[in-house]
């Protein structure tokens, strides 16, 4: 079959269909990717042709701030409406476009994007392709049992919560979303597509013909609606390319204990102070072996700031490998590295707020495994008081135990190919085949 796969530029969107399309592209089929400049490089190194945007406009999480300077200084509702007009929106039309071009020298029998690349219901209306979307994060489909997303809120448990998630709601519908669908609309009435009703939000979970959702129920919040198309696959990693050396110095592994490991993600590592130092701030004195990863950013100067025998700071560690290591991973919430860490049983001490990790954070809070400061820039005795918690009380480690065990009986890329050799299979068939396999 023929595959063509597309993500709107993001590391957490891109990285996370990547395993996928290997997948896909070893079993023999015929895998292509339409991606922007910054991605081109990374698709040509999984062996995988390439066809570059054409009309689209390439912006990333590194060049955000950078063509839009006025974004710095935004934040709640302004923020999410800005992000969702320009990220997500503004290029659907250009995607479209160039997506109809490649289809006339490569017919490909389905399209695969993440669920933000918002061009998927043309891709599916005007050509007439099956369409796959893959759920990269939290679910953001609406529902009467769950918070209004991106504004880190937990399920409400009364009444009278459930009426004020609900007056939220649609006060995020009026003041944020509601100018961003009439664009979007706008965009399908110049291509000769009716208008969407409803939230946009709901749009990558009506249109495609499965949401391969990442992640498990035991990970997601209740709710009452089942949507027929939404498929839980387990934990959808990225593409792990052999690795000569996992970590520089495993002796330390052994010599200190605890271990514990420290990131702030892909795009927030630019400014270590974030995360980074409160946290090596708050734990340099506590025996514990720390290990700092910083995405190539500030990695000398930092090892020169902390050079206790205690600390290990590194441009790049691979977490699969470490994670088998670590006692409590410090993050700011990307959904990949929190699902890696609960698959792994770590516990999470999370901080962060932009980019919908408020949202992750706020799952990892209510299901009680980790611990979410709640917070862009904590203070390293929030950290400190923190990790003593999280290493110490029982519950925890309980809790996380129990989400491992259930995210490790799924079977990601068999629960795919079952979908795709036959989108009508029955759920309880590939879950009872996934149950026997463990």
């Amino acid at each position: 079959m023929k595959f063509l796969f597309a993500t709107v530029p993001g590391d957490g969107h891109f990285n996370t269909l990547t395993g996928i399309a290997m997948h896909l592209r070893d079993a023999g089929h015929d895998v292509r990717w339409y991606a922007g400049p910054h991605y081109i490089p990374k698709v040509q190194r999984l062996g995988i042709p390439v066809y570059p945007y054409q009309r689209a406009r390439e912006v990333t999480g590194e060049s955000l701030d950078t063509l839009f300077p006025e974004r710095v200084k935004l934040h709640g509702p302004a923020l999410i409406r800005f992000d969702a007009k320009n990220v997500m929106i503004a290029n659907v039309g250009h995607y479209f476009e160039d997506i109809e071009e490649i289809n006339q020298s490569f017919p490909f029998d389905i399209f695969f994007c993440d669920g933000a690349f918002y061009a998927m219901k043309l891709v599916k209306e005007k050509l007439g392709k099956q369409v796959y979307t893959v759920g990269i994060g939290p679910s953001v489909e609406t529902s009467k049992d769950v918070p209004p997303n991106f504004i880190g809120l937990r399920p409400a448990k009364t009444a009278i919560g459930k009426r004020i998630h609900q007056g939220l709601r649609a006060l995020m519908e009026w003041m944020v979303m509601n100018d961003v669908k009439t664009f979007y609309n706008d965009i399908l009435a110049a291509h000769g597509l009716a208008p969407v009703d409803g939230s946009l939000f709901d749009v990558s979970y009506r249109s495609p013909d499965v949401i391969f959702q990442s992640g498990v129920p035991g990970f997601a919040y209740p709710r009452r609606e089942v949507n027929p198309k939404e498929k839980y696959v387990g934990a959808l990693l990225p593409y792990k390319a052999s690795i000569l050396r996992a970590f520089n110095q495993p002796e330390k592994l052994t010599k200190y204990k605890p271990v514990i490991l420290i990131s702030q993600g892909t795009v927030d590592n630019k400014e270590p102070e974030k995360l980074i130092i409160p946290a090596l701030e708050a734990l340099k004195d506590s025996g514990a072996l720390l290990i700092a990863t910083t995405g190539y950013h500030d990695t000398e100067a930092l090892r020169k700031a902390f050079p206790q025998e205690n600390i290990v700071i590194e441009d790049f560690v691979d977490f699969d490998f470490i994670l088998d290591y670590t006692d409590l991973f410090i993050c700011n919430g990307g959904y990949g590295s929190v699902l890696l860490s609960l698959s792994k049983g770590v516990p999470l001490l999370t901080a962060g707020i932009r980019e919908g990790k408020n949202d992750v954070n706020a799952h990892v809070d209510f299901f009680k495994v980790g611990i979410d400061l709640r917070t862009e820039k904590p203070k390293p005795r929030a950290i400190r008081r923190a990790a003593e918690r999280l290493l110490h009380e029982p519950q925890w480690k309980q809790n996380v135990v129990r989400l491992r065990d259930e995210l490790n009986r799924y079977h990601p890329y068999e629960l795919i190919d079952a979908y795709l050799a036959n989108d009508k299979v029955d759920d309880s068939c590939v879950h009872a085949n996934i149950h026997s396999k463990t």
